[in-house]
């Protein structure tokens, strides 16, 4: 979270520590070119911000869990994610969390996390915006990259907000950094920019070729546009033209205060600053990682401007390890979900397909009976066939008569999907991924075409979310 002001300070002894060892030497040169699309994540912080000294425990988490506690609870929290159409998670680490018996416990959380198909990108939060104890840091880094080299779905962010160096100074910090971890592919490697605001220098710099370049934006520090087109403006001429290999790995604007970010794209600066990044990301093909996933419930502000109390897009609900999430701004969700490739809001109609077997979602013999189980059928365009996702998650058939629904609530794979009078419950809440899966708000669970089945009268069931064809939906 970005809550210091912008500043230089010197810092020739850490850098001649780290270009004496390595040997890296100053240069520049063309930036490598891969959409960072496959990125749509919410940040998991401290609920006192990550800036602290102490242990790092995300929301829902205590360093007194054992690693079994933390891995079911995070399974839970993480479901909810990915009902949001999150695949990543962002998650921070600090020298007091790698160091001591909490390390064993607070890594189920990542590795829960990984099991359920996400990627995960670890950050250690700097004190004073900047590294301190050379030595430290990289003990520190050893002990994750050892732990996670070899799960490719582990990603590692240098450093989260050096604003403590210059952005000579910085880039050449980074440099010595994937030189000196030269084993980790540099399409796992997210490299800050200066301040982890502008992208201009390291963009340029050759020694990071192939790296994934990580940005902050935000409305804070009196930054205000009265227009849309002025804040994308602003973005751009931080993005510097490296969009390709640009993650917006921090963006947030209060999710707690009843605004509509559906609204009019101009004359309010939070909304048009949504509009300005989700449009640009989406247009873009460029990653984007919300500030922040979960609060607590009861929190109300935190010690910053966009802290877990006020820029959360859900709060924590249930008892733990059963946990569930509870949305707090669904127009703050549709431009979120926008930016990662999704409808973003407002009502869509049309047929819903079934992309593994070239059918559609059908109401057995157009039926409008409660608890009849829906299938896949060849499409024919007939009424129990045409579907409305609408603004509020739900998937109506029969002109709004109906809803898709999660037999009794059940939260389980294996639970039949069926129609039910429209209630307005969790279990008739649909969220439409970038990524085509279908998943239930309620359950974390995707819309699954039972057994992979390709037949006219295949049943609609929920199941873990595997990305396989059988969990492919195309609406309209």
């Amino acid at each position: 979270m970005k809550i210091h002001p912008r500043r230089f300070a010197p810092v020739g002894l850490v850098v001649a520590m780290l270009l004496s060892l390595l040997g890296v030497q100053t240069a520049t040169g063309t930036a490598a070119h891969a959409a960072t699309n496959q990125f749509h994540g919410v940040n998991w912080a401290d609920p006192s911000d990550n800036f602290v000294t102490g242990n790092l425990q995300p929301v829902g988490l205590s360093d007194t869990d054992s690693y079994n506690t933390v891995y079911a609870k995070s399974t839970a929290i993480l479901k909810g994610f990915q009902a949001l159409g999150a695949n990543t998670v962002r998650m921070p680490f600090n020298q007091a969390t790698v160091t001591g018996s909490w390390w064993n416990s607070y890594t189920a959380a990542w590795d829960a996390a990984t099991a359920l198909g996400m990627n995960v990108l670890v950050v250690p939060w700097l004190q004073n915006g900047v590294i301190g104890d050379t030595n430290a840091f990289y003990s520190m880094w050893n002990t994750v990259i050892t732990k996670y080299q070899n799960n490719s779905r582990v990603y590692f962010g240098i450093m989260n907000e050096p604003w403590g160096y210059s952005a000579t100074d910085e880039d050449n910090i980074a440099a010595a950094w994937v030189a000196h971890f030269s084993q980790i592919p540099r399409g796992r490697i997210f490299v800050p920019g200066a301040w982890e605001g502008n992208l201009c220098t390291v963009g340029a710099d050759s020694r990071l070729d192939g790296t994934v370049l990580s940005l902050h934006d935000y409305t804070l520090g009196g930054e205000t546009h009265p227009t849309e087109a002025d804040w994308i403006t602003s973005f751009e001429n931080n993005v510097c033209g490296y969009d390709s290999r640009a993650v917006l790995t921090e963006f947030g604007v209060p999710m707690n205060t009843g605004v509509n970010y559906d609204g009019p794209r101009d004359g309010t600066n939070d909304v048009s600053f949504l509009y300005a990044l989700t449009d640009t990301v989406r247009k873009q093909s460029m990653g984007s990682i919300l500030w922040t996933g979960v609060k607590y419930a009861s929190a109300t502000q935190g010690p910053g401007p966009c802290e877990n109390a006020s820029c959360a897009i859900t709060s924590l609900q249930g008892t733990a390890p059963n946990y569930t999430l509870s949305l707090n701004n669904q127009s703050g969700l549709d431009r979120l979900q926008y930016g990662w490739g999704g409808t973003g809001g407002g009502t869509t109609t049309g047929p819903v397909h079934a992309v593994g077997a070239a059918k559609c979602l059908d109401v057995p013999g157009a039926a409008q009976t409660n608890g009849t189980v829906t299938q896949i059928w060849d499409c024919n365009s007939g009424s129990n066939q045409t579907w409305t996702h609408t603004a509020s998650n739900q998937l109506t058939v029969y002109g709004g008569a109906k809803c898709l629904d999660a037999t009794n609530n059940q939260t389980t794979a294996g639970t039949p999907v069926e129609i039910w009078d429209c209630n307005g419950g969790a279990n008739q809440q649909w969220i439409l991924n970038a990524n085509g899966t279908i998943t239930g708000a309620q359950s974390g669970l995707c819309l699954d075409v039972t057994g992979g089945s390709t037949a006219d009268g295949a049943k609609i069931e929920l199941w873990s979310c595997t990305g396989q064809s059988n969990q492919q939906w195309k609406l309209g």
